[in-house]
């Protein structure tokens, strides 16, 4: 497989996945798995002609794991590069950066910001607009052989995708606050509809990914190939957590209030449409600047989209495949209620988003700390072992943010020791999180065949992030279905006479007779009337109880076993015919 070749295969998709991904401890909506999904695609590139050379070997056999020193490369320090290499370290820190920015948004906090505007099912109808990194693959082929040669062959896509990214975020951001406010009401957009731009917003983002892959091959010299993954990593995070936990902070009256401002006021002193209006004048400045001052080198396709795909298809013939493809597909249900509904119901329940903001900036050193640590254990014990410690800690973890739910302070307010608390569930969530992305990744990188491992690693990520990201809409909707609670009458007696203005001002009639709230819109009718939702039954108890019974009936009776057999097997059982086409 030729060097231009392993690029038309370049694009990898957290819980996740974006996690999923980042990927994602709880409902982060796995912002930092988002970023890991590319990591195990630019390794496989750099390290494909060690590969070729240990098969070039007599010795060299598929019964065995080759020795770890066979893959050692160059081993450069960041200020030993060559200052053409980190200048082009620095465009793509930004690249990755600017595509952090509105993932960062989707994945993480506008979750979160839609508690109050809308129900669970609703909120997992807009957790749809994550799908298009986790299907990026089904593209990618496209993005790298569809471009002009005058533009550059990455730059044909970067451009355009950049400019219509920016002027989307300058539109949404003058009418997300509406929209917002407006979306499922009556006269108002659909749920539908809002979550539309989003996806757009996504979409393009996995779109320029792609490109930026294969650009980064190109962008650093052969021998320091390997800061790519380290320029993703960097962009990635750094755009995706100013978009989660910086804004989330900002965007919070109570942290305004309490840090700040010394006057209190309702609102943070950052607003969603401010935001994405700063970041989409960011877009089209960056756009400007890349095509004024930054030349593409000229490439050449020695690759046809239909060798991608035909390639993808002997893949996927393979039945060990078939095999890990299904565990993939059914491994991360057991955790899906933690993942998608913990933050959201601590939200729900008065924890408010500059405690969650917080939690989150405590546990992202943790996070990359913990993270060396479930490395080197990746080496000291087999991959899916490792991989299977991780998704029985991670099961508890959804016990334990279950019971943490469970205990929220009668009072309403949340005192330091239950913010502990929350802060070390999260912790521990996504520790178990991360030990079981980096073993699987692991697990991946050993398997893949070495004369197609572009194809081989991207559909590898792509099934399994794709397998935290689509249960995430059917267990949200499931929330709300298992949610009981009525609206009962209040005694006017007992209303304040600042309620009884509000609910005139706002001329909404009192509650007169019962009706179901369980649902968002129905329960601010019901405060807004007057009135008292009382809870009879919390779906998200329900949900996370039957998610982790299955989770524990499928790893004891079928994942484990199976995990722990397919990693017995000879690297010649994850081998393609020898008949398939030598280019690649």
């Amino acid at each position: 497989m030729g060097a231009k070749s392993r690029r038309a295969k370049s694009p990898t998709t957290r819980n996740g996945s974006p996690g999923s991904g980042k990927a994602n401890s709880s409902s982060k909506m796995n912002t930092t798995e988002v970023m890991r999904r590319n990591l195990p695609q630019t390794q496989d590139s750099s390290s494909e002609a060690a590969a070729a050379s240990l098969m070039a070997r007599e010795s060299f056999s598929l019964d065995h794991d080759p020795s770890p020193k066979e893959h050692e490369g160059n081993n450069h320090g960041f200020f030993d590069l060559p200052r053409q290499d980190r200048r082009n370290f620095g465009l793509l820190v930004l690249l990755y950066f600017l595509q952090g920015i509105p993932l960062g948004l989707a994945t993480g906090s506008v979750p979160f910001l839609l508690k109050n505007h809308m129900s669970y099912g609703e909120i997992g109808i807009f957790s749809l607009a994550s799908y298009p990194y986790s299907l990026k693959l089904f593209w990618s082929p496209i993005v790298d052989a569809v471009w002009s040669p005058k533009v550059g062959r990455r730059k044909s896509w970067i451009l355009p995708i950049q400019l219509l990214s920016g002027i989307g975020m300058l539109w949404l951001g003058s009418e997300v606050e509406a929209l917002m406010a407006t979306t499922g009401k009556p006269g108002g957009p659909t749920v539908w509809d809002f979550t539309g731009w989003w996806f757009f917003l996504v979409l393009m983002c996995a779109t320029q990914d792609i490109a930026v892959d294969g650009w980064a091959l190109t962008l650093l010299s052969p021998a320091n190939i390997s800061y790519a993954s380290t320029a993703q990593t960097v962009g990635l995070t750094a755009g995706q957590f100013m978009s989660y936990t910086v804004f989330l902070a900002f965007n919070s009256p109570d942290f305004a209030n309490r840090w700040i401002r010394p006057t209190p006021l309702d609102h943070g002193v950052l607003s969603l449409g401010g935001y994405l209006t700063f970041w989409g004048w960011a877009y089209i400045l960056v756009t400007l600047g890349l095509f004024l001052f930054k030349r593409e080198e000229r490439t050449k396709n020695e690759d046809g989209i239909f060798d991608v795909y035909s390639s993808m298809w002997k893949i996927l013939n393979l039945k060990n495949i078939q095999t890990i493809i299904l565990v993939h597909l059914i491994a991360k249900i057991g955790f899906q209620a933690n993942d998608a509904v913990t933050s959201l119901k601590l939200l729900d329940k008065g924890f408010g988003t500059s405690n969650m903001a917080l939690t989150v900036l405590i546990d992202f050193p943790f996070e990359i700390g913990l993270g060396y640590y479930a490395g080197k254990w990746s080496q000291q014990f087999t991959p899916m072992r490792l991989w299977s410690w991780g998704f029985a800690g991670r099961l508890v973890a959804a016990l334990i943010a279950q019971f943490t739910v469970s205990v929220f302070p009668a009072s309403g307010e949340v005192t330091p020791s239950y913010l502990l608390m929350v802060i070390l569930q999260h912790v521990f969530s996504t520790f178990t999180n991360t030990i079981m992305f980096v073993a699987v990744s692991a697990f991946h990188a050993k398997i893949a065949d070495p004369t197609i491992g572009g194809t081989y690693m991207t559909l590898l990520a792509t099934v399994c992030n794709l397998g935290g990201t689509f249960p995430r809409f059917f267990i949200l909707r499931l929330v709300d279905y298992f949610t009981s609670a009525t609206c009962l009458p209040n005694n006017l007696d007992n209303l304040t006479a600042a309620q009884r203005e509000k609910i005139a001002l706002a001329g909404t009639p009192l509650v007169k007779e019962p009706f179901s709230c369980a649902i968002q819109a129905d329960k601010e009718r019901c405060l807004a009337g007057g009135g008292i939702c009382e809870m009879q039954r919390d779906g998200y108890h329900v949900v996370n109880i039957m998610c982790v019974a299955i989770g524990v009936i499928t790893f004891t009776l079928y994942i484990r076993p199976k995990v722990l057999q397919l990693q017995a097997l000879p690297l010649r059982a994850w081998r393609l015919a020898s008949g398939s086409p030598s280019k690649h």
